[in-house]
This record gives C-alpha cells, sequence and structure tokens, in this order.
C-alpha cells in the first residue's frame, strides 16, 4: 500500500512538472514568434524617393497628417484634397516634392482626371500606394429617424469613392506591383450605433477582403486599417449633437412619442460622456499604422489602432449576437415605450 501510494505521488508530481514544463515551452514559443514578427516588421522598402503615395482626404484628420509624414520621410505624395483652402494650408508646411490636387470622391469626373495626372505623373514606375482615407460621420442615429436618402451621401463618399478612387488606379499599383490601403473602422466589424456609417464601413471591409484575394496573383497588397475612436471631424462631439437635434426636430410626432423627449436629452448627454471616455487624441497611433502598410517590407494584413479597438469593440465582435447585443442594448437610453 505504501509503494502504491508512493507511485501515485510520483505519478502527480510527474503530471505536474510535465505540464508546467509544457506551458513554459509554448509561453517560450510565443515570445520568439513576438520576436521574430517585430523584427520582420521593422525592415522598409527601399528607394522611397521614387516612390508615389496618393491619399484621399488630406484636408484634415488622418489624411493630412499622413501626407506631412510621408513627405518627411521622403515619398512623393499626391494628396487629395476636397476645398482649395486644404490644399493651400497643407502646402505650406510640406516640402516641393508634395503634390496637392482637388478631389471629390463622389464625383467619378473628378476621380478619373486625378488618375488621369497620376498617370502622367508617375510613368512607367507605376504607382505605390493608394490610401483610401476620405470619409464622413452623419447623418447618425436610430434607423427609423432617417430616410433610404439619408444613407445615399455616405455610401457615396465612404464606400463607393473607396471602390471608384480604387479602380481608377488600380493598373498603375498593379505596374508598380504596389499597395492599395483602406480606411475602415472598427464599426465595420460591429455596429454600436445605427444609420449608414457602420452599413459603409462594413461594405469597405468587404470589397478590401474580396479585392485582397484578387490582386495577390499580381504582387499587389491590400491591406486594412481599423482604427478605434480618434479625435477627428468625424467624433467632432458637437457636429454629432447638431445632428441628433436635427433628426429629431424632422420626425413625425408618433415617433417622437414612442421615444419620448427623454430619449433625446439622454443621448446627447452620452455624446459627450462616452466620447470623452474612449475617443484618443493621439492620431499618430492611426498614422503609424498607414506609414507601416505604405512603407514595411512585410506589412500586416489588418491593423487596429487605438485601445477601445483592440480591448473592446475587435473582442465583442467574435462575442455571440446575443452577448454583444445585450451589452449595446443596456449602453443606450430605453424608449418611452420599451418592452424590454
Amino acid at each position: 500500500m505504501p509503494r502504491c501510494a508512493a507511485g501515485l505521488i510520483s505519478c502527480t508530481d510527474f503530471g505536474k512538472h510535465g505540464s508546467e514544463k509544457m506551458f513554459l515551452y509554448i509561453l517560450g514559443l510565443v515570445a520568439v514568434w513576438f520576436v521574430y514578427r517585430w523584427y520582420r516588421e521593422t525592415k522598409r522598402v527601399s528607394n522611397k524617393e521614387d516612390k508615389y503615395v496618393y491619399i484621399t482626404g488630406c484636408d484634415s484628420g488622418f489624411g493630412n497628417l499622413l501626407a506631412r509624414h510621408l513627405d518627411k520621410l521622403g515619398f512623393r505624395v499626391i494628396a487629395g484634397c476636397y476645398t482649395g483652402k486644404g490644399e493651400d494650408e497643407l502646402k505650406k508646411v510640406s516640402s516641393d516634392k508634395l503634390t496637392t490636387i482637388h478631389l471629390d470622391v463622389t464625383d467619378s469626373e473628378s476621380v478619373s482626371k486625378v488618375a488621369a495626372f497620376i498617370k502622367t505623373l508617375v510613368g512607367q514606375k507605376g504607382l505605390w500606394a493608394v490610401v483610401n482615407n476620405a470619409g464622413i460621420s452623419v447623418p447618425s442615429g436610430p434607423n427609423d429617424w432617417l430616410t433610404v436618402e439619408d444613407f445615399k451621401p455616405m455610401i457615396a463618399v465612404n464606400l463607393l469613392g473607396v471602390i471608384d478612387v480604387t479602380l481608377s488606379v488600380l493598373p498603375l499599383i498593379k505596374k508598380a506591383k504596389g499597395r492599395v490601403i483602406n480606411i475602415a473602422s472598427v464599426c465595420g466589424r460591429i455596429s454600436p450605433f445605427g444609420g449608414p456609417y457602420c452599413v459603409s464601413k462594413y461594405g469597405v471591409e468587404s470589397f478590401n477582403d474580396s479585392l485582397r484575394i484578387n490582386m495577390a496573383p499580381f504582387g499587389v497588397k491590400v491591406l486594412c486599417i481599423e482604427p478605434g475612436f480618434f479625435k477627428t471631424n468625424v467624433t467632432d462631439t458637437a457636429m454629432l449633437k447638431n445632428n441628433l437635434m436635427k433628426l429629431w426636430e424632422r420626425l413625425p410626432q408618433e415617433v417622437k412619442d414612442d421615444y419620448g423627449h427623454g430619449f433625446l436629452d439622454t443621448m446627447l448627454e452620452q455624446v459627450d460622456e462616452r466620447y470623452r471616455q474612449i475617443v484618443d487624441g493621439d492620431l499618430m497611433k492611426v498614422v503609424g499604422c498607414m506609414e507601416h502598410a505604405i512603407s514595411a517590407l512585410y506589412p500586416r494584413t489588418r491593423y487596429s489602432p487605438g485601445w477601445d479597438a483592440k480591448f473592446l469593440w475587435l473582442p465583442m465582435s467574435y462575442m455571440p449576437s446575443w452577448l454583444s447585443d445585450m451589452y449595446l442594448i443596456k449602453s443606450k437610453p430605453r424608449p418611452k415605450i420599451s418592452a424590454l
């Protein structure tokens, strides 16, 4: 009996030590993989001064910062701006290598003119990268506060503009074996609010995925940036609250009665409170990912800048729908006639 007992203890100890060794072995492999990935991702492409990068939405925000950052790194930047003021201000803080040009991504004639200009400019080198950054965020709100006409302008900018711009320069990118970088959003993975913004970003994700597979045989890399919430014009709280009030004012009385005025008041308070909690003011977190997608020899397929993206929205997008729904429903004000 004692020998059996001793044998059992030995087996238990062996199993315990074996599990510890296995855990340490796996931990070591993970550490080695992270070091290898870090080293691999530090490698950059050569001859930056010969590489042209076309960026949309350079009047402000991520696009403006990226244009200035790439210009300092030596890339030949073609900055698409919607306004003349945006062009002028960008020229003042950039070198002579940076070229600004008027671009309206919702106007196919404007998109075609810019593509023709780029073709003449880059010649036989082709276009190294296009960064589809232009985007808008209003109107946004409960879907039954909106009409189909509210969806069309944003989808025209955020989705159809991405497709139109990409296809207009895709032959030039194939010639250079370059990159397509699409700025989507965590709202292309989960829909925390209603309206066309999330719809458009889901569309960008789908276009990005299909294009990535389509372009792989040609040596073209198609990459996606999925930022969390950052402090740009898109997340301006005054604009977002003004948007909600305008939508409320035009609602039929029946819909107003369903929601109750307290619903609007709470939503307006939550815009300030929630955005203060999650909006990140460090835009270089996103610009750094964009730059890496352009200049890294081995870029990532997807980038998710922002702590809220990494630890809230993306994990939630993998959860069962009933669980993510429960969280989102509880985080919102309840309509006056709520059945919940």
